[in-house]
C-alpha cells in the first residue's frame, strides 16, 4: 500500500481524510504541523502528502518548499484559502495539485489516486526489475522461484528508488537527501559504497538491469527488456 502523510492542525480534517483514504488501502501518517512532518519525511519513505497552509510552527508553503528540497513525492495542498494567488504560490513552491476546504472526499481519493499513477507510484508498494520483485512493505526482495531476501534497509530504500524511475538521473546528494535524510553528517561517499554492495548482490541479474554511473553526477538504473 501506499504511504500518505497528511499534515493539518485541524484533528477533524486528518480523520476525515484518514477514513477515506484508509477505506481505499492507503497507509496514513498524521501530523499536526510542518516541522513534525519534515522530520518524519527526512526519515521515511513517503508516496504522496497532503498538506495545509496554515499551520502553527512551520507552515504549508514551508513545508512545500523544504520537501520540493530532497523529495521526489507528489504534494496535494488542502485550504481554506481559494484565491488565485495562493494557488499559484503553491504551485511556484513545488505542489502538484490543490483542493479548496470545504472538499469532497470522493474528489480527494480520486486525485490522490490520479498523483500517484502520475508519479508511477505503486499501490501495491512493489515494483519490478527484470525477474525479480521489491516489496517494500517488507522490504524484501522476492526472486522469481518465489523465494525472498531482507537486504539492509538503506540498501532496499535506495535499489527502490532508482527502480521506481528507471532511467532517470539521481546526483549523490539528491540520493543523501532522499534516503539517508537532511540531517546527515556523513560523507556522500556512503551513496557509492552501498551502490557497490547493490551491485555485488544482483550480479547474477546484470542482463535484467544495472545501475549505472554517470561520471560526475551521479547514477540511474536502467532495466534491460527482451
Amino acid at each position: 500500500m501506499a504511504k500518505v502523510l497528511v499534515v493539518d492542525d485541524d484533528a477533524h480534517i486528518r480523520e476525515l481524510v484518514r477514513l477515506y483514504l484508509e477505506d481505499e488501502g492507503f497507509e496514513i501518517i498524521e501530523k499536526s504541523n510542518g516541522e513534525d512532518a519534515l522530520h518524519y519525511a527526512e526519515n521515511h519513505i513517503v508516496d504522496l502528502v497532503i498538506l495545509d497552509i496554515m499551520m502553527p510552527i512551520m507552515d504549508g508553503w514551508a513545508l512545500c518548499e523544504n520537501l520540493r528540497n530532497f523529495g521526489e513525492m507528489p504534494i496535494l495542498m488542502i485550504t481554506a484559502k481559494g484565491e488565485s494567488t495562493d494557488r499559484i504560490k503553491g504551485f511556484k513552491l513545488g505542489t502538484d495539485d490543490y483542493l479548496v476546504k470545504p472538499f469532497d472526499p470522493v474528489e480527494l481519493v480520486l486525485r490522490v489516486k490520479a498523483l500517484l499513477k502520475r508519479y508511477r507510484i505503486s499501490t501495491a508498494n512493489e515494483i519490478q526489475l527484470g525477474t525479480i520483485t521489491l516489496d517494500r512493505k517488507r522490504y524484501q526482495v522476492i526472486y522469481n522461484n518465489g523465494q525472498g531476501a531482507t537486504l539492509p534497509m538503506k540498501e532496499f530504500e535506495l535499489l527502490y528508488k532508482l527502480g521506481s524511475y528507471p532511467g532517470q538521473l539521481f546526483t549523490r546528494e539528491n540520493l543523501i537527501v532522499q534516503i539517508w535524510g537532511l540531517d546527515y553528517e556523513g560523507d556522500d561517499r556512503t551513496v557509492d559504497v552501498h551502490i557497490k554492495r547493490l551491485r555485488e548482490r544482483f550480479i547474477d541479474f546484470e542482463s535484467e538491469f544495472r545501475i549505472i554511473t554517470i561520471r560526475g553526477l551521479g547514477y540511474r538504473l536502467e532495466v534491460h527488456q527482451d
